[in-house]
């Protein structure tokens, strides 16, 4: 009989059933349940094999306790894990078996890792007296995944289970969220272990100590450097999400008047009709917010990292400023940008004890140069596109649409690709944590599992995938997760039959030689109903309205094709290479 876990505190025991002198011993596949219900986990996102057959067959005994998803592709797992820790900022969970198993998440692991997303993934493992020997469906996987892994670890023995799931979780969901993957030998999973089970989350480690509270002098460093600007501009980044900091970062930008830029990924940390909200940074950001970097005398980077996208020629970027630069990874300070006055430390805890420290201000004069380059950019681009009345509909239309109809509350999960970019510019965000994408890695196909996974995390909010018809191909499988898993996912179809952005770079940097971007599409729809989705195709401008509230209204998941403009570019963009004041409106 098993045995009954009793939690006090941290720490989760096992009760023996029997007598104490004779306790009852469990496997190394229910030690494993066992933790990971002591963890709080109630989502894992999964596919079964041969070699962790044996957590697989312990896993039913908990289906009570553990939800189970059964993908229909290992990376629609990963992907679907990352949708879920991004709207709960809990780790997803990842169960799959060994060899293709495990290497089918490698893509999924490498997005969580960029993008600072909190995963476990487990992964079986062939017996330990069969590593090295080239077994059946044995792979590296310690060697694959070190260098895209916050951590990963082999178990050999039952007796290590409590211990590396424990840590597993810590790791991957304090410091900088990532990535964690956990191999363990099939001997592992059913052997017994020598000793009764006891569970004890970890607090702290004597080789991962990531710094929360920032050091005091680095604050009042920070605090003078933006009390003396006179014209300070903030960069809020996905870290600002991360750390739950969407208040303080309010609280701070209208204490002191800043006006505030996102990345892509810090998309909806502020409404886009607060006062202050200036616009997204980046290769096909707003104009204003991008030009506007030029002209900043102090810079407050939170919770960001100046990649390429945001920075373009990073030689020439804001060298005419001082930079703040707020972050909880002391390894990305000074990596691209030298900070003057750096802040290491947990974004919430930083932005506290700045509060305190800054002076009120109101930088009107400052926030209203931006808005002359809001007024260029809305007469040369949106305007014209959100206006068309000939040819065929435009990405745009369908983004702002979109946005009208939902109240801009919906979490829009985006594939990547020009769709993508529409939807940062014509979605007009108003509450927090509303945009899922990938961002660092650029993962064609993320969208469809995402959003699942986004849906499971946030049952209570409308999510709406917007997807390219080159990235649906990639992942399309898991409209079968979606359906056998009843979840009430719209998914959004912008179908130019092109891998648009590389054809619109073909376009403008290689004299329109279209290399094997153009797509023969199948009937999109026809596939949907094949699994048990109800859709629709919309290719008049005038059938756009209906066709939408169709979708939203739909009791259960909806796929709505939108038949759009084949060569419509997405402007504003910052050429590859070229600095921002570069930044081209067509």
């Amino acid at each position: 009989m098993e045995a009954i876990a009793s939690i006090t505190s941290d720490v989760i025991e096992t009760t023996p059933s029997a007598s104490p002198a004779a306790p009852t011993l469990i496997n190394g596949s229910h030690a494993l349940m066992k933790a990971l219900v002591a963890e709080g986990v109630d989502t894992i996102f999964g596919y079964p094999g041969g070699a962790i057959m044996p957590v697989y067959d312990a896993l039913y005994d908990y289906q009570e306790q553990l939800n189970h998803i059964l993908v229909r592709h290992e990376q629609g797992a990963a992907h679907a894990a990352e949708g879920y820790a991004r709207v709960t900022g809990r780790a997803g969970v990842c169960l799959v078996t060994s060899g293709p198993g495990a290497t089918n998440l490698v893509t999924g692991i490498a997005d969580a890792l960029i993008d600072s997303t909190p995963m476990v993934c487990i992964v079986g493992q062939v017996a330990k007296k069969l590593l090295g020997t080239d077994a059946f469906q044995e792979a590296d996987v310690m060697g694959v995944t070190m260098p895209i892994t916050k951590w990963n670890y082999q178990i050999t023995d039952a007796d290590e289970v409590p211990e590396i799931l424990s840590k597993a979780f810590y790791i991957a969901q304090s410091g900088r969220p990532g990535p964690v993957l956990i191999d363990i030998t099939k001997s592992a999973q059913l052997e017994l272990m020598t000793k009764p089970f006891v569970y004890e989350r970890c607090r702290s480690m004597v080789s991962y100590r990531p710094r929360r509270i920032p050091k005091q002098e680095q604050v009042e460093a920070a605090a003078r450097l933006i009390n003396s600007a006179k014209r300070p501009y903030i960069f809020v980044g996905h870290g600002v999400q991360i750390a739950k900091a969407e208040s303080e970062l309010i609280a701070f930008a209208e204490k002191t008047g800043i006006p505030v830029a996102t990345t892509l990924l810090g998309q909806s940390t502020i409404s886009t009709d607060h006062p202050l909200y200036v616009g997204w940074l980046g290769m096909h950001g707003n104009y204003g917010s991008n030009v506007m970097t030029d002209n900043a005398d102090v810079i407050i980077a939170i919770g960001m990292r100046f990649d390429d996208r945001v920075t373009g020629d990073a030689s020439k970027y804001i060298k005419q400023a001082k930079v703040v630069h707020i972050e909880i990874d002391p390894s990305e300070i000074d990596k691209i940008i030298r900070a003057d006055a750096p802040v290491v430390g947990d974004a919430k805890e930083a932005l506290k004890a700045l509060l305190p420290l800054v002076d009120p201000n109101d930088h009107t004069v400052w926030r209203n140069e931006f808005r002359k380059y809001d007024a260029i950019e809305n007469e040369a681009i949106t305007v014209p596109v959100l206006t068309s009345t000939e040819g065929k509909i435009r990405m745009g239309e369908v983004i702002d649409m979109l946005s009208k109809k939902t109240k801009g509350e919906a979490i829009l999960v985006t594939d990547v690709g020009q769709h993508q970019m529409m939807s940062s510019r014509y979605y007009q965000f108003r509450k927090p944590n509303s945009l899922v994408t990938s961002g660092g890695m650029g993962t064609m196909g993320f969208a469809l599992p995402a959003a699942f996974g986004a849906q499971v995390g946030a049952p209570d909010r409308q999510v709406v995938a917007i997807i390219g018809d080159g990235c649906f191909q990639m992942t399309l499988q898991e409209l079968g997760t979606i359906v056998q898993n009843k979840q009430p996912v719209k998914a959004i179809i912008l179908n130019n039959n092109f891998l648009g952005m590389v054809r619109q770079w073909q376009q403008l940097f290689h004299e329109r030689r279209y290399s094997f971007v153009e797509l023969q599409n199948p009937d999109f729809i026809t596939i949907a109903r094949g699994f048990g989705m109800s859709g629709q195709t919309c290719d008049e401008r005038e059938n756009l309205s209906d066709a939408l509230d169709t979708m939203l209204n739909h009791d259960g998941p909806f796929l709505l094709e939108v038949i759009v403009e084949k060569e419509e570019n997405v402007f504003p963009m910052v050429p590859a290479g070229a600095s921002v004041s570069q930044i081209r409106l067509k």
